[in-house]
């Protein structure tokens, strides 16, 4: 069966620890297979590039709050046991790999080898600044950033020489869990991005878009993969309410119903529901009934699998 998991209460003010609390146990005890988190933290007076990078497209007010990523997956693995527990997506340039591969190792273990790392590249230029690295460098950043994330990873000593990063030889621990590393899916769709995610990845994590076009992308993306590598896996995030008036929520599932028929149709291996936009959550308590509004989705999948 497709697994089904929503994006963990993060963005917003009606965000609480005992929402998040609460909406871990109910989403385990009602049969979501993971949970998930993305990854901002300003929001920018003026910012210098439009949301999702499109100009003059208006960021959202939710990214006002935003519970940070790893600290709210280190949370959810405490909360749960069995529930997968996935980055869709961490920004590599708010990140420096090296401290970053602790934390996700760290992870990795304490959830007994749950955790997904997806990476993208972001569109946030003030974030960046912030961050202490250049938008503009993104691109050429994040090839160094996986070979990073790998060495320290793999064994010791730990050494890495390059135009952006630097490890003198040292140890580093705790390795993960999973061998060799953690899930490293990619989130980014353009051509370079898919021809790194062929190259460096093990699978994608497409955001908003139609399912026809992931499957589209996966298929170009699989022929790229050099020989002896394993499939591409996919983990397909949809959002249930994204720049624009919300809809009935008949309407809406109905969308998601199919999105998961044709995923799964397609072999993904999950779809990702996000919330934390939808104008259907206005309280602390709205975040709790998030899961049990939506188990319909659970049978949509467990019907798909079985035909």
């Amino acid at each position: 069966m497709i697994g089904v998991g929503p994006c963990l209460p993060q963005l917003g003010d009606h965000v609480t620890a005992d929402v998040i609390g609460g909406f871990c146990a109910e989403s385990e005890r009602l049969g979501y297979s993971s949970l998930w988190v993305q990854d901002h933290f300003l929001w920018p007076l003026e910012p210098a590039r439009g949301y999702a990078g499109v100009p003059g497209l208006p960021i959202p007010e939710q990214y006002q709050s935003v519970f940070a990523p790893t600290e709210l997956l280190a949370t959810a693995a405490a909360l749960t046991t069995t529930s997968r527990l996935g980055t869709s997506v961490l920004v590599q340039g708010h990140h420096w790999p090296a401290p970053l591969a602790q934390r996700l190792a760290t992870l990795d273990v304490l959830s007994g080898g749950r955790l997904v790392v997806g990476l993208g590249q972001g569109w946030n230029a003030e974030e960046h600044t912030a961050s202490g690295t250049s938008v503009t460098e993104r691109a050429a950043r994040m090839d160094e950033f996986i070979d990073v994330l790998r060495a320290c990873w793999g064994p010791d000593p730990v050494t890495f020489d390059g135009r952006f990063f630097s490890i003198p030889a040292s140890i580093q621990r705790p390795k993960p869990l999973q061998s060799p590393h953690p899930p490293l899916i990619a989130g980014t769709s353009s051509p370079a991005g898919l021809a790194r995610a062929a190259a460096v990845f093990d699978g994608r994590s497409p955001a908003g878009r139609p399912v026809a076009d992931a499957v589209a992308d996966l298929t170009t993306t699989q022929a790229a993969r050099p020989p002896g590598r394993a499939p591409l896996r996919t983990f397909y995030r949809t959002f249930v309410q994204f720049l624009g008036p919300s809809e009935p929520l008949e309407a809406t599932l109905e969308r998601i119903h199919a999105e998961v028929t044709e995923a799964t149709a397609a072999g993904f291996d999950e779809v990702i529901l996000e919330h934390n936009f939808w104008d259907g959550i206005a309280s602390p308590d709205d975040w709790l009934e998030v899961p049990s509004r939506f188990t319909s989705v659970l049978d949509v999948a467990r019907k798909a699998a079985a035909s």
